[in-house]
């Protein structure tokens, strides 16, 4: 039995009629026989500015939200971000510790967090019982860095200072715990290229080396804190990473060269630097790089960080940029994908950026509204089961579709019609006939097929 789910911009979610038996069409995708990675989730970050607006709407509307966002009956979001300190979309700026010289971190506190992350973690557990986080710090404490800001500048590489950092995130890691919130990865920054006036903090590859091989790995591994993930430990991943790129063309500046392989393989061809990573984590333009690690680096873990956010439109022409996205870190070996900003009300940043969201909040009128990105997010994560294993596909629609085995047997097919015309697909198992059918596809829609 097939069951079919299509969504267009004017039509959202529509439960359609079982597509016709056998593959007819030319046009389609055929399953090779091999298996690929398995999918641990989706989820997205619990940020300041989506939970505040939340308190706005009533209580029955606010649980719907969070219901529809981490139930295992709905978008089922269970691999989900947190930021260590603040980020880009708190309500203002700070750190667990802004005691100057504080080195051995006395003052380190995460009660700032109980105003929004922590109240939006505890929201969600109450209907996902498998979440998990995965932090990263956006900025270290200013008065470790020069200059001494949150936004620009980078970490002072003294011992004392890296001593003291790679402790801060012992204690966030036990602090969180202590609270109920299971962490169980760490990157060490997110976005190390990024030096912006949002908090921020920039990293060398040989910077992020020196701090995992000799700080942050040893000091994990003393606290009795470093191991899988699924055994209750907590793993070191490299990131988020937004790069490198080998060039760029910036107006006026000419070509910006940076090297793949000179900053991320340096670190990974250290052995005592690598024996304490896990996996990466790849977000923006860390999509051009995940291809290469995964052939380079097949045993790592590859993770999606942070979905590209957009300009706070909330298009349907941007929602077909995310389903490829999504397509492209899941068929390249990523293990899950994390959306960005799964609430927000006028879309704006304390620093001015707009940004799209899957949930929108009108907090004057106490409403919300679904936008063209969580119907994305919801025709991958509602159907692809923690555990499917990614499916290898060939045909002319092998770059707009993808396939995933769960664990029960089912097979899900999520695919893109991105053409202005209606398209005849096909899909076809050839170790089983009877899996095949063949489906007219709606113009610049997105499918799910479900396959018992």
């Amino acid at each position: 039995m097939v069951t079919w789910i299509e969504t267009t911009e004017a039509n959202r979610w529509q439960t359609k009629e079982a597509p016709a038996q056998g593959a007819t069409s030319e046009l389609g995708v055929t399953l090779t026989g091999g298996k690929e990675q398995e999918v641990e989730g989706f989820g997205g970050c619990f940020n300041e500015l989506g939970w505040l607006p939340l308190q706005q709407l009533s209580e029955q509307d606010r649980e719907q939200v969070i219901k529809e966002l981490f139930s295992p009956d709905e978008l089922n979001f269970r691999l989900n971000r947190a930021p260590i300190g603040a980020n880009d979309f708190a309500a203002d700026w700070y750190s667990y510790d802004e005691t100057p010289g504080d080195y051995e971190l006395k003052d380190f506190s995460v009660k700032g967090d109980e105003r929004a992350v922590l109240p939006y973690i505890r929201a969600a557990k109450k209907y996902q019982p498998q979440l998990s986080v995965h932090s990263s710090p956006w900025s270290p404490p200013t008065w470790m860095k020069n200059p001494p800001v949150y936004n620009y500048g980078k970490l002072v590489m003294t011992p004392e200072n890296l001593t003291a950092y790679a402790n801060y995130f012992v204690k966030y890691v036990r602090a969180y715990r202590a609270l109920g919130v299971n962490v169980t990865r760490v990157f060490p920054q997110n976005e190390p290229w990024s030096d912006a006036k949002y908090p921020t903090c920039k990293w060398t590859s040989e910077q992020l080396r020196i701090f995992i091989r000799d700080y942050l790995g040893p000091t994990f591994e003393r606290e009795r804190l470093l191991g899988k993930a699924e055994d209750g430990g907590v793993e070191i991943w490299l990131g988020t990473l937004n790069g490198p790129r080998d060039m760029q063309f910036v107006s006026l500046y000419g070509m910006v060269l940076e090297n793949y392989n000179r900053y991320v393989d340096n670190i990974l061809m250290d052995d005592e630097a690598r024996k304490y990573i896990t996996g990466i984590g790849y977000q923006w333009e860390g999509r051009d790089c995940i291809e290469r690690t995964h052939k380079a680096w097949p045993e790592l873990k590859l993770m999606q960080t942070e979905s590209e956010c957009g300009m706070g439109d909330n298009s349907w022409e941007y929602a077909e940029y995310i389903f490829h996205l999504v397509n492209h870190y899941l068929t390249h070996g990523a293990l899950g994908y994390t959306y960005w900003n799964m609430v927000l009300a006028g879309t704006e940043s304390t620093w001015g950026w707009h940004q799209n969201s899957l949930f929108s909040v009108d907090t004057e009128a106490k409403t919300f509204t679904r936008n063209p990105e969580y119907y994305v997010m919801r025709h991958y994560s509602h159907f692809v089961k923690p555990g499917a294993r990614v499916l290898d596909l060939e045909g002319r629609f092998s770059s707009m579709a993808s396939a995933y085995e769960n664990p029960d047997g089912s097979l899900v097919v999520v695919v893109q019609n991105a053409l202005e015309r209606e398209v005849s697909f096909s899909f076809a198992d050839p170790t089983n006939a009877d899996r095949a059918f063949t489906a007219t596809l709606a113009p610049r829609s997105f499918s799910t097929f479900t396959l018992d």
